[in-house]
Order: structure tokens, then sequence, then C-alpha cells
């Protein structure tokens, strides 16, 4: 019988490494998950090095424009960006996806079929935001039109976030995306592991109520809507990061309605999201204020990330705009530099750093939807060269915490192998 034992454990072992490894690699097939401050793909960590597409199911509703959406994964492939956000709405307007209350384009929604099946194939994998903040595409503003249109009294945008009617829209929206079939691959979008994660709304604010109860209060009614119709996919609300009272001081000047603590400790929550736009947010300041207030920002949020929160923390929007006064390459680069290297520090030490996706990134022949923060990466190789070497380090610190991983899986084996021997030479 201990021959028989031992040859078992010898055989076996290599079997629960061999197939560890091939999870390991397999990063496409499984849903990413938070295991502590980290996001984590068949239990190895994952850290984002993302960028910012809304146009993508726009320009990919139009058959001639499609190789847009294809090469921006194409190259975001070549310079190891993982995670692409993008929209999942377009509610009564040009091109709409959702032209009335619970009526949609079949066009349009296989063009964000598309998207889906194209990030799929160059490994890039997606947050799909689900409603704006403000009326381009729509935004609350067309759903409390909708509501007026259908005889009620609402006086304020922000009714958006409490009327039952509006909420019924929206609601009704949230079930029609995370059920859809993909027309292409055949997998319903809730069970697609290509979707990083839901995103509630892309900026949420409600100004009318700055204590932040009414923001509170609807993302938590519709985080567990979310939850109760997808259970793979992680979900995050959309929050710029703003704090509320207790920690105000941190904010550039002024809040919007939001906390950035009490928000994201919301169950259904899964990780936190902070955006950085210094050059809007302070304007007026020359170049070292904003990367002062850059560095205190993403300190301040990690650090609750950490200690608070105790959820990843991702920087899902950053980017300087080419059309400020003074604009340089060299400015926007030591933006990207001193981002990256915040991230990289509290990722390699176990902290809350899961990533940073820039604003925003187009292919070449598309200046006519340039907001002065695009980057073609063809066109800035400088900006293109702290890209790629943010993913390269990123990558190597995969690897890293993997293989540690993989060591500590095997000394438990051995230990659990000890143990079984030590007890039976106890009991003879």
């Amino acid at each position: 019988m201990p021959g028989v034992m031992q040859m078992s454990f010898w055989v076996l072992a290599p079997l629960f490494f061999l197939s560890f490894l091939q999870q390991a690699s397999a990063g496409g097939s499984a849903f990413v998950e938070t295991k502590g401050t980290q996001f984590s793909v068949n239990g190895n960590p994952l850290f984002v090095n993302g960028f910012n597409s809304y146009w993508l199911m726009t320009m990919a509703t139009d058959p001639a424009q499609r190789n847009k959406v294809t090469s921006v994964f194409q190259q975001a492939a070549a310079h190891g960006l993982n995670v692409a956000r993008t929209w999942a709405f377009n509610d009564g307007q040009y091109q709409a996806l959702q032209t009335s209350p619970g009526i949609y384009d079949e066009q349009v929604f296989q063009a964000l079929d598309f998207v889906v099946s194209e990030a799929n194939k160059y490994d890039v994998r997606l947050i799909l935001s689900l409603v704006n903040n403000y009326v381009s595409f729509g935004g609350k503003a067309q759903y409390v039109q909708w509501a007026r249109n259908a005889g009620q009294n609402l006086n304020s945008e922000d009714d958006f976030f409490t009327d039952p009617t509006v909420k019924g829209y929206y609601k009704n929206h949230v079930k029609t995306v995370l059920t859809r079939v993909n027309s292409i691959t055949g997998v319903a979008y809730k069970d697609d592991s290509t979707i990083f994660a839901w995103e509630l709304m892309n900026e949420p604010r409600c100004e009318s109520d700055p204590s932040g109860r009414t923001i509170q209060g609807w993302i938590e009614e519709m985080a567990s809507h979310v939850k109760s119709i997808d259970g793979n996919h992680l979900l995050e609300a959309g929050l710029e990061g703003f704090y509320g009272e207790s920690k105000e001081y941190i904010n550039p000047g002024f809040s919007v309605g939001t906390d950035f603590i009490t928000n994201n400790q919301i169950t259904g929550i899964d990780f936190a999201t902070v955006h950085c736009y210094p050059d809007i947010w302070l304007p007026g300041s020359d170049k070292e204020g904003q990367l002062s207030f850059v560095q205190s920002w993403l300190e301040n949020h990690l650090e609750d990330g950490s200690s608070t929160l105790k959820k990843p923390v991702l920087f899902a929007e950053f980017g300087k705009s080419s059309k400020d006064p003074g604009f340089s390459m060299g400015g926007r680069d030591s933006l990207f530099d001193v981002i990256y290297k915040k991230i990289y520090a509290s990722a390699s030490r176990g902290g809350a750093g899961g990533g940073a996706m820039f604003w925003q990134l187009l292919a070449e022949g598309m200046s006519s939807i340039g907001d002065g923060y695009e980057i073609v990466l063809s066109q800035n190789p400088s900006t293109a060269a702290i890209i790629s070497g943010q993913s390269n380090k990123l990558g190597r610190l995969t690897r890293l915490f993997t293989r540690m991983d993989a060591d500590e899986k095997k000394t438990q084996v051995h230990a659990h192998r000890r143990a079984r021997w030590h007890r039976k030479s106890i009991n003879g």
C-alpha cells in the first residue's frame, strides 16, 4: 500500500501542475473575478493596461467602417493592451441602439455583437457601460424625456435616479443587453467571458443631492438588479472617484453628489473606478500643479482601496488634451508615466492598483471624432512606447505572481503528502 500511495502522488502531482499551467495560459476562457484587492483569472492575477474607445458600436454599425474596429483591436493587442471600455448604449439618438423604451434597432445590436466578437479574436476584454450621465448618446436626459412623453411629471434630469417609470426603462435595458445572444458567436452576453465587467453608468452625477444619498440608493438597487440576471461578471458603478463629506478636501474643488467610499462599499459592486482629468478639473494650473494633484489623487484612492474598500481600484479614464493651451507631447507622456508608475508600484506590493485605461484610442483615419485626447498609436510613438512598456512590466509581474502561486501550491501538495505519511506512521 505505501508503494501504491507513493506512486499515485508522483502520477497525480505533475497532472495537477499541468492543469494549473494550462489554466494560467487560457486567459480568455474564464471570467474575471476579484481576489482581495486584485483582479484574477483562473486564480492568477490580472493587471489591466487598457483603453477607452466609446465609438466601437457606432462605427461598426456601418459595415464599410468595421475595419476601424478590427484595426484598433489589432493595434491594441500588439501593444499589450488587454481591456477596452466602450458604450453599450445609444438612446434615442442618431444610429440609436434603443430607439424608444424597450425598442431596439437590430442592425445596431449586431454592430455591438461584432465588437464583442472582434475583441475576443484579439484577446481584449470589454467593460460595457449601460447608460450615459450626459446628453450625448441620449443619457439620463433621454430616459427622463421618454417618461415625460408617457405622462410623467418630471422636473429634472436627476429624476432618472428616483422615478419608478424611468428606473423601469433602465432595468429593461440592462436585462435586454445582458441576455442578448450574440448573432455572430451564439453566446449570450451574460455567458461571454470576453466581457470583463458591466458598468452601471458613465460618470453618474446627481448634483441636486450633494449628500450622495440619491446616487447611493440608485446604485444599490441597480447593482442588485444586474446581479439577479448575471452572476458571472464583475460590476462597477462608473464613478469618477469624487469623495463625499468625510474626505471632500481631496476633491479638486467641487463635488458631484457621489461618494467614492460609500458608493463602492455597496454589495454587488466588485471594484472601484476613478477618472483623472487635471487639465479640466484644475483650469489655469501649470504642469507641475497638475502632476502634483494626480499623484495625491492616485495615492488617496489606492490607499482607500486597500485599507477601507479592500477591492481593486481601476483608473478607468485619464488623459491630457492636445487642445489645452501650451500642450506638449512631453506633458502628456509625463502624465501617462506618473499614473503607470503608481499603478505598477501598488500592484507589485499586492495593493489595490488594478490597472489604468487611457482616454481614448483611435485607429488611423478617424480625425473627425478626435476630441484632443485621442491616441493613434502609429502616430504617437513616444506615448505608444510608454504604453507598451507598461504592458511589458505588468506582464512580467503577472508571470512572477503566477510562479509564486504555483510554488505555493506545490508546497501545499508536499505538505499534504508529508502529513499523510506522518499520520500513517503514527497509526501504524
